[in-house]
C-alpha cells in the first residue's frame, strides 16, 4: 500500500521566467497555486538552489507559464541545466512583457507577477505573488501536467 498521500495529487506543469539586471532564467515549477478567489494573488514555490529564485529574489518580477503537452523538450533544458553558465533562452521561442520580463510565446499563456513577500518552505522558498495581468496565448493547447510526463517517462514517479 502506498504511503505518501500527496503522490496522488496531480500538479500542471509551469515554468517561472524572470530577470533582474539584465539577466534573464527560466526553470521548471509544479507547486503553483492560486491563493486569492478573484485570482489576484498565487503562491509560486522555488527551489532553493536554483539560479532563478536568485534572480527573483533580486527584481521581485517573475511570470509564470502554463506549458503546454508540446513542449515536452522544456522539461529537460529549463529544469536540468542551471542557467548559470548556459543561456536557457537560445533558440527558445520567448518574448519580453513591458517590464523586460520573458514569458514563452509558445505557452498556453503566462500570468506576470509580482513578488509581495516569500517565506521558507524546507527545501523551497514560497513567493506570495501579486497577479498583474493574465495573458491566454495558445487556447487550443493542452495543459501539460505530473501525470502526462510520468505516463511518457519523461520523469520518475
Amino acid at each position: 500500500m502506498p504511503k505518501r498521500l500527496l503522490k496522488y495529487k496531480d500538479y500542471d506543469v509551469h515554468s517561472v521566467t524572470t530577470v533582474a539586471n539584465g539577466k534573464q532564467n527560466a526553470n521548471i515549477v509544479t507547486w503553483v497555486t492560486q491563493t486569492d478567489m478573484g485570482g489576484n494573488v498565487l503562491a509560486v514555490a522555488l527551489y532553493k538552489v536554483d539560479y532563478t529564485i536568485e534572480l527573483v529574489r533580486e527584481s521581485g518580477i517573475l511570470n509564470v507559464n502554463l506549458l503546454a503537452t508540446d513542449q515536452t523538450r522544456l522539461i529537460r533544458k529549463l529544469g536540468q541545466q542551471s542557467g548559470r553558465a548556459r543561456d536557457k533562452f537560445k533558440n527558445l521561442p520567448h518574448a519580453l512583457d513591458e517590464r523586460g520580463c520573458p514569458y514563452l510565446t509558445e505557452a498556453v499563456g503566462f500570468i506576470q507577477c509580482c513578488v509581495m513577500h516569500s517565506t521558507d518552505a524546507g527545501d523551497h522558498e514560497l513567493f506570495i505573488c501579486e497577479v498583474l495581468t493574465q495573458v491566454v496565448l495558445n487556447p487550443e493547447k493542452t495543459v501539460m501536467t505530473n501525470s502526462f510526463l510520468k505516463a511518457n517517462k519523461l520523469i520518475r514517479g
